[in-house]
């Protein structure tokens, strides 16, 4: 046990990661060599900045919010969303600075934990790690942007739809998204807004027939009235 998370051996023959899938033997050797399989739970205060300077993590289940605090008004802004695939923390990875974000828990899950100055080695020298890397890093530069852009140019109600499209589950005939199991109160951190806001247009989707909300899963049951409605928005913001 190590600050909240529950440490284990890697052995990669008994533990399939799907991510590594592609890779050559040499580096998946390498990262049974170095890696810690570690477990956390749902409210356990983990993965802080100081930490994030010294270990690399990729998840491989649960879910972790991270997210930045304004200290004087409580008010939250909510970066990232990390999941199945997703790597912490890429930026002290990059430029060796603690990163000032707050880490909560928000389903139990497992990652892989690698010493950081391995991956920068790898980073620095091998082609199939960074061949992973790089697109994932590019990636998470695009939401960035966007969260950027949406914050700045679109109101709250086309933000939580464009959230809604983005996130919806790629498994064919599911409606659920990726949000599932997220307090109103989350979602509204997620697009820079207060949960009293978010209620009321989930109850405006909610009446148009766009979706339906099943205990804190909202499921999408016509995209196309989704669509229509963001159309008639950007509609009213010309007139």
């Amino acid at each position: 046990m190590h600050g909240g998370v529950i440490i284990y051996e890697v052995h990669m023959k008994n533990y399939e990661i799907k991510l590594f899938k592609d890779l050559n033997d040499t580096l998946k050797d390498e990262i049974n060599r170095y890696a810690k399989l570690v477990s956390f739970r749902k409210r356990e205060y983990v993965f802080d900045s100081d930490d994030a300077t010294k270990h690399f993590y990729i998840f491989l289940s649960g879910r972790v919010k991270i997210y930045q605090i304004n200290l004087e008004n409580s008010k939250e802004q909510t970066i990232f969303i990390l999941g199945v695939g997703d790597m912490f923390d890429t930026i002290p990875l990059l430029d060796g600075k603690s990163h000032e974000i707050v880490a909560d828990i928000l389903e139990d899950g497992e990652a892989l934990r690698l010493p950081i100055n391995k991956v920068r080695e790898w980073i620095d020298t091998n082609p199939a790690f960074n061949r992973i890397f790089f697109p994932y890093l590019a990636a998470q530069m695009r939401k960035i942007e966007e969260l950027s852009c949406e914050l700045s140019l679109y109101d709250t109600s086309d933000r939580l739809i464009h959230l809604i499209l983005n996130n919806l589950s790629t498994k064919r005939g599911d409606r659920k998204t990726l949000l599932q199991n997220l307090s109103r109160s989350e979602i509204a951190n997620l697009i820079g807004t207060v949960r009293h806001v978010v209620d009321r247009h989930i109850n405006e989707l909610k009446n148009i027939g766009a979706i339906e909300v099943k205990r804190k899963n909202i499921i999408v049951k016509d995209i196309q009235k989704l669509l229509k409605k963001l159309k008639n928005s950007s509609q009213m913001l010309l007139k």
